[in-house]
Parts: structure tokens; C-alpha cells; sequence
């Protein structure tokens, strides 16, 4: 239930890590300022509001009369800010004043019964900056008010306001820092997946800390171990190809020079059947070459596949939105879909085409009504030169190599094809490319 709220991304997570200790921190430092400094001042200075009014009440008592009264009073407002009035012979009502419940009015309530220790009324709602005070003196009710100040410290605020302030700066400075830390592992993770996608990458630079340039560079020398070995291989199948036809364009040549008879005919089938087989390999080998990735109209392009399908004899159709493009490597992918729609014609009477985006992708999908491939061979079949038919006649079903290729192809553009059950009966081949 935690990981529901815990962020994911490692912006957040490392923002976590750096707030987390600095809000305990600052809940603990209010706890202790406010149970300790906070009513330690609070209670000091309303215990001297306190002592100054029990003074007044004394010296009251020690000088009757209206003139030592006034004298008294006048003393009070000049030395000790506060304004005192007598009311002589009246009596403290028996309803209390509304009470504000704050902590400053119950601190000096307790200050007041312990050092006056006379009957009081506090009214600390009425006037907005000040404290009313009405004790019962024997010979009438003696009010007072004093400012809010003398039972209120500043230091309360302004200490609040450093904790929240210096919190702002921090989360500020720390925000800024981890995104600058991040950038360099989100450039990583994109350089990355384009590459995984067959898209070269020539200008990423390892940036930002050590560790995270020793993961770039780590992914550079193997971008470029393995656009070498892409390099050789394709030089090696240039040579391969070369090595392969010449002898088999000389057959041909002898063939044709002889009389057509039925061993004749066989040899003929026989070097045709070796030139596909040596097709296939090399283009299961040559797979993308360096073929660059460029924006390609993807239902133009699937049209072709459906219109060549269509020439050599297959019932197809073709069910699209319309335009859409797609960064792919064009020949690569053509060459995909092709195998794949080979396959589905050579078995099925009728196939159909469709495409459509879906969850930030593009989904191909090929449906035949042909006879299906078995759930548990439909990963098998993906293997080089596995074949259903266990006869390796070209002329029943290739040389096994269409689905491996396919897979690469659709591996090499970032994406993955799926063999299910189709709607129609048959087999169908979902083919997923990120976009």
C-alpha cells in the first residue's frame, strides 16, 4: 500500500530521501521550541503582567482614598503601560466573558490566581490588541487593560518563518541540483533505447557524475563493439554472396547447354532450390545492414507488400486508417512483413491486413484462415530453420528462416511480434512498433 504513494521516478525518490530528514527535523525543533523556550517565555512574561497588577492591587490597598487612587492608577499607565479605571461599589458580573481558549489567556489566568489571588474576569476577544482584566477589589471592580504585547514574544514568528523560509531554500537548492544530477541518466536511458531501436547515436557525450559517465562510456564502447561487428559481418556476407553465386551462375550456364532431359530437369530444380536456400541465409544473416531510419509512410508501404501478395496469386486485403509515419528502416521492414504475409498466403485462401495505433504504438496485425500453427510450437517456430514440415522441399514451406527474420527486423526497430489464434479460424501475427 506504501508504493502507491512513494514516487517512482528518481527525481522524486531522491527528493524524498533529502526531505524526508528535514521535515522530522523541523517538526522535532518546533516540538522542543514550542514546549520549551515558547512557554517558557509565554509563562515569564505573564507572570510579570501578573506581578504588575498584583503591585497595582497592593498599593491600592496600602493608599485609600480617590486621590492616592489616582495617583496609584496614573503610575500604573506612565511606568507600567497599563490602563487602569475603578468603578467604585460595583460587582463582578456572574456570567464570564467569552473566552478565546488560547494558551497565552490560560497562562495568564494561572499567573493572575496565583499572584492577585482575588476574583478576576479575562476578556481577550473583545479588543483585538489588547487584554481586558476586571478584578473585585472590596470597595468596587478594578479594570485594566494592558497590550497584547507584553504576553506575546516575536520570536514565535520569526522563528517560524526561518524554519519555513531556510525549508523553501533547500528544497529549492536540492531540486535543482538532483535534476541537474538526473539529466544526464535520462540522456543515457534515451540514447539507449534509441539505439535498442536501431537509431544511431553519434553525438551522445558522457556528462554529469562519475558513475554515470562510466555508464555512458560503457555504453559507447559497446555501441561501437557492436556497429563493428555489424561492419565485418557485412563485409564478410559482401564476400560470402560473391563467393556463393559465381559458382551457381556457372552450373546454371552448363545446365543450359544440355540437352533437356529429366536428369537435365533435375539438376536445373536442384540449383534453383540451392540459389533460394543461399538467398535466405544471406538475408537472414545480411539482417538490417546500415540502412538508416527515416520516416516512412507506413500504410504505402504495407500496401506494396499487399499488392506484390496479390500479384503472385494470394487473396489478400488491406484494412488501414490511412496515412501514418513511422520512423523505420523501409527496405528492413518491408522485407518483415513480406515473410510474414508469405507465410500467412502459402497456407491460408484468404488474409487480412490491419493496422491501427494503439498505447503509444503501432500494431500490424496479419489474420489467415489457413490451417493455424500449435500453441506449442508457436514459439519454435521462430527458430532458424525450423520448419513444421519436417521435409526440407523449399517448395513446401521455405528454408525456415521468414519468422526468425522477421522477429529481428521487428527486434531491430524496438518492437515484437506475437503468433495467437485468429478471429477467422487460422493463425494470426501481431506486429508491435513503438513510436
Amino acid at each position: 500500500m506504501l508504493k502507491r504513494f512513494l514516487p517512482r521516478t528518481l527525481l522524486g525518490r531522491s527528493l524524498l530521501i533529502i526531505v524526508s530528514p528535514l521535515i522530522l527535523l523541523q517538526v522535532i525543533s518546533t516540538y522542543v521550541f514550542f514546549e520549551n523556550h515558547w512557554n517558557t517565555v509565554a509563562r515569564r512574561l505573564a507572570g510579570g503582567l501578573a506581578g504588575d497588577i498584583a503591585a497595582v492591587v497592593a498599593s491600592l490597598g496600602e493608599f485609600p482614598g480617590p486621590e492616592n487612587r489616582a495617583t496609584v492608577l496614573a503610575m500604573a499607565h506612565s511606568h507600567m503601560q497599563l490602563k487602569a479605571t475603578f468603578k467604585e461599589g460595583e460587582i463582578l458580573p456572574n456570567t464570564l466573558p467569552p473566552r478565546s481558549n488560547d494558551r497565552l489567556e490560560r497562562m495568564l489566568s494561572r499567573a493572575l490566581t496565583a499572584r492577585v489571588r482575588r476574583p478576576f474576569h479575562i476578556d481577550a476577544v473583545s479588543h483585538p490588541r489588547s487584554v481586558e482584566i476586571d478584578l473585585q477589589l472590596q470597595d468596587g471592580v478594578l479594570t485594566i487593560i494592558a497590550s497584547r504585547k507584553r504576553l506575546f514574544s516575536s520570536t514565535t514568528y520569526v522563528f517560524v518563518m526561518w524554519m519555513v523560509g531556510s525549508s523553501m531554500i533547500l528544497f529549492a537548492v536540492a531540486t535543482i541540483f538532483m535534476r541537474n544530477q538526473v539529466r544526464p541518466i535520462r540522456r543515457l536511458a534515451a540514447a539507449a533505447d534509441s539505439f535498442g531501436k536501431g537509431r544511431d547515436v553519434p553525438d551522445f557525450k558522457p556528462t554529469g557524475a562519475i558513475e554515470v559517465r562510466q555508464a555512458a562510456s560503457a555504453f559507447n564502447n559497446m555501441r561501437q563493439r557492436i556497429q563493428r561487428q555489424i561492419t565485418q559481418r557485412t563485409e564478410m556476407l559482401a564476400g560470402v554472396s560473391h563467393d556463393l553465386r559465381t559458382p551457381l551462375t556457372r552450373m546454371k550456364l552448363q545446365l543450359a547447354m544440355l540437352e533437356d532431359t529429366p536428369e537435365t530437369a533435375e539438376l536445373k530444380a536442384d540449383v534453383v532450390e540451392m540459389e533460394k536456400m543461399v538467398e535466405g541465409y544471406l538475408e537472414f544473416a545480411r539482417g538490417e545492414e546500415t540502412e538508416a531510419v527515416v520516416p516512412t509512410d507506413l500504410h504505402a508501404l504495407l500496401s506494396e507488400v499487399v499488392n506484390g501478395a496479390r500479384r503472385a496469386g494470394g487473396k489478400i486485403e488491406l484494412n488501414a486508417d490511412g496515412a501514418m509515419n513511422v520512423p523505420l528502416r523501409p527496405a528492413a521492414f518491408k522485407r518483415c512483413v513480406a515473410n510474414v504475409v508469405a507465410n500467412a498466403v502459402r497456407y491460408a485462401d484468404h488474409v487480412v491486413v490491419g493496422v491501427a495505433k494503439k498505447d503509444n504504438g503501432v500494431e500490424i496485425t496479419i489474420d489467415d484462415d489457413g490451417p493455424g500453427i500449435p500453441e506449442d510450437q508457436r514459439q519454435e517456430v521462430f527458430r532458424p530453420f525450423h520448419r513444421l514440415e519436417s521435409s526440407r522441399n523449399v517448395a513446401t514451406g521455405g528454408v525456415g528462416l521468414g519468422l526468425t527474420i522477421a522477429r529481428d527486423v521487428l527486434h531491430g526497430h524496438g518492437g515484437s511480434i506475437t503468433l495467437d489464434r485468429s478471429p477467422t479460424g487460422g493463425l494470426r501475427a501481431c506486429l508491435r512498433l513503438p513510436l
